[in-house]
């Protein structure tokens, strides 16, 4: 029996510092066994289905192509993309509460380093890899196999069976059978090798009527569209970078010596044009969390944005601003590449940001007083120790984008002045970063102010997203928490390591509830899908009024996705008025199934639960009837308010329905 690098997490497993693996070694055959969850991936979607996955019973197997878990979360992303903290929680919410813990633990409540955590939302890269591995190694349910690169997908009449993977480290083939299969790789490759349909590039303008898609010139201070946008559909895709993690600790720092393989100071001299014209300057509106580090406006350190994590590091960034930005067009040879290619890719990527650093510090041509600057950071010796202090994971903005039952779009989630963006009667979680796409040709617009295809944090209303786009149009015994189904334009705001945690939490909760009520994943009803993640506080519909601790919040939620709201209020605790009440009622008995209510004049907690219990069967009056439902012990003379009418309304329908 051959030896393969099998890593099981349980009581076996050591963190080890620096690198924070969970070593163990295991024996065995190819991974089998019915009812199991298997995970392509682990990125921080890969990393939550599976949690999610484990913790309801279901055995998992969690595959990684690298050594290291976590995606871009712990190579170099070091804070939370995430502009309303409110918008986002279930299993991301965990992750963040025991990134803070680590920090308490380790440093004091009252630490500086506690303070720059920002309540956990930012983290050092091996800080978040040991919480995930903590998360991980918590669950007896999951098994872990990292350095696995995906080879082949088996399907049966359109279902997937199996997956067959290369083992890196001593060449043996494993292959992989379960129940369910998730998709959580940045590139698409399950679903790919699966059959399934999906895109590749920009959407045209015309093809989903988006004001953005296509060839775009932005201006991003302005947020105007230039001339020269056609909105002609391309292959084009978003710029690939390194995300840098950077110290200014004199003591952790690893210092580049020389030039990278490959330099070539020709890759970044258009710079020198940007700086004398201003576009290494500060943003015309500062936005905290975005990079904008005043240190280095109009310097040549602004070819990075810089934000501050804990203990001396800075979470780096590209800047895609400038017009000398090096990194579009440098990708179109990667996704649909195979192995020995995208490895290319990732070393070419490797020395044009390593290259990037080592100009800015050392090309005689760069004002000295820049350079001094530069050379204040370097790569953290306490960081990706196995790879010369380099993160392991290519920043991979966009691949595939899944073809699903659905294709999410720009005009499901722009900005709208009055009322709130489309519902969708299966949401399973809710959005809210700005559309912001790096660009993806090296084409500058005619004013000199932008390249081609940037589309720079334009502002979009909180949005839902249905469960419909994680699934595939015709293969089956698959979901894709990552490269969903979205446009181009729509998915550059998807694309965010908090959205996709709670993408992955949805994609492991629904492979349980497809195998527990043996239907496809594809088939599970949307409502129960619902109500399960409500109990782990997922949040599926934005309220600006609404906090998790409401007593009504998860009924809330399930009703903003059932057209009982028309705004971003909820105004639970107001009370209810006769024309909700009316609009509430034909709704509910439409989905409940129950008779028409007659109108209501006195809408007492008394009155309306005798108008609700008029429209069933008396064996329901008790559910009607508990006290539970109200905020707080109260006459049944008192006026009932809009968040105890959806609680009786929710407990009402989920006994009905099941």
């Amino acid at each position: 029996m051959k030896r393969r690098s099998f890593i099981k997490l349980g009581a076996l497993g050591s963190i080890l510092y620096g690198t924070n693996l969970v070593s163990c070694t295991s024996m065995g055959k190819d991974e089998e066994g019915e009812g199991r969850v298997v995970i392509v991936g682990s990125t921080p979607a890969g990393v939550m289905a599976a949690i999610a996955a484990a913790r309801l019973g279901t055995p998992v197997t969690l595959t990684e192509y690298h050594g290291h878990i976590g995606g871009m979360s712990t190579s170099g992303l070091g804070k939370s993309d995430i502009e309303n903290k409110d918008a986002i929680a279930g299993l991301f919410i965990e992750f963040t509460k025991q990134v803070k813990k680590y920090y308490v633990d380790k440093y004091g409540a009252d630490s500086e380093n506690v303070v720059k955590c920002k309540d956990g939302y930012y983290y050092e890269p091996h800080v978040a890899e040991q919480v995930f591995n903590d998360m991980i190694k918590a669950e007896k349910n999951i098994n872990v196999l990292t350095n696995h690169q995906i080879e082949k997908v088996v399907t049966e009449d359109d279902t997937v069976k199996e997956v067959h993977f290369k083992n890196r480290t001593n060449g043996d083939s494993v292959k992989v059978t379960g129940q369910i299969f998730v998709d959580a790789t940045y590139e698409g490759d399950l679903f790919a090798l699966a059959g399934a349909a999906y895109a590749l590039g920009r959407e045209g303008r015309a093809d989903f009527n988006e004001t953005h898609a296509g060839k775009i010139f932005f201006d991003f201070d302005e947020k105007t569209i230039l001339p020269g946008s056609t909105g002609e559909a391309d292959k084009n895709l978003p710029a690939y970078t390194y995300r840098l993690c950077l110290t200014d600790d004199p003591e952790n720092s690893y210092k580049l010596t020389e030039a990278p393989e490959g330099y070539d100071r020709n890759n970044y001299t258009k710079y020198f044009e940007d700086l004398k014209a201003g576009r290494l300057g500060g943003p015309k509106v500062f936005r905290e969390g975005h990079g904008y580090y005043s240190a280095h406006f109009n310097t040549m350190m602004r070819v990075f944005s810089f934000a501050e994590i804990p203990n001396k590091k800075y979470d780096v960034n590209i800047n895609p601003r400038p017009l000398g930005f090096p990194f579009p067009e440098e990708n179109g040879d990667y996704v649909e590449a195979g192995w020995e290619q995208r490895e290319k890719v990732f070393k070419h990527h490797r020395a044009l940001v390593l290259g990037l650093l080592y100009f800015v510090q050392n090309d005689s041509a760069i004002p000295e007083e820049h350079r001094k600057l530069a050379n204040q950071y370097h790569l953290p010796k306490d960081e990706f120790t196995d790879n010369n202090h380099f993160p392991w994971q290519l920043y991979v903005r966009e691949g595939r984008r899944l073809k699903g039952k659905y294709v999410l779009n720009q005009n499901d989630l722009q900005y709208k002045e009055t009322g709130r963006n489309v519902v969708f009667n299966d949401s399973i979680i809710a959005g809210e970063f700005p559309i912001d796409s790096f660009p993806t040709t090296k084409e500058p617009a005619s004013n000199g102010k932008v390249l081609e295809g940037y589309i720079g944090l334009l502002s979009i209303s909180p949005y839902q997203i249905p469960y419909r786009i994680l699934i595939p149009e015709k293969i089956k015994g698959l979901i894709v928490p990552v490269a969903a189904s979205t446009t181009h334009v729509a998915f550059s705001t998807v694309r965010m390591e908090p959205l996709w945690m709670g993408l992955g939490q949805v994609a492991g909760t629904a492979a349980w509830m497809a195998i527990k009520n043996k239907v496809q994943v594809g088939d599970v009803p949307s409502h129960q899908l619902q109500h399960k993640l409500l109990e782990y506080n997922q949040i599926l519909t934005y309220f600006e009024d609404l906090p998790i601790t409401d007593k009504a919040f998860k009924a809330v939620q399930f009703w903003g996705t059932r057209n009982f709201f028309d705004s971003y209020q909820a105004k639970p605790n107001t009370a209810l008025d006769k024309e909700t009440f009316s609009k509430w009622n034909q709704i509910f008995s439409e989905l409940a199934g129950t008779n028409a209510v007659s109108p209501v004049d006195d809408l007492s907690i008394d009155s309306f639960r005798k108008a609700i219990a008029s429209s069933v069967d008396a064996s329901l009056k008790a559910i009607i009837e508990d006290q539970g439902n109200l905020y707080d012990q109260r006459s049944g003379s008192e006026p009932i308010t809009r968040g105890e009418a959806c609680i009786i309304y929710y407990n009402l329908f989920f006994k009905l329905k099941g």
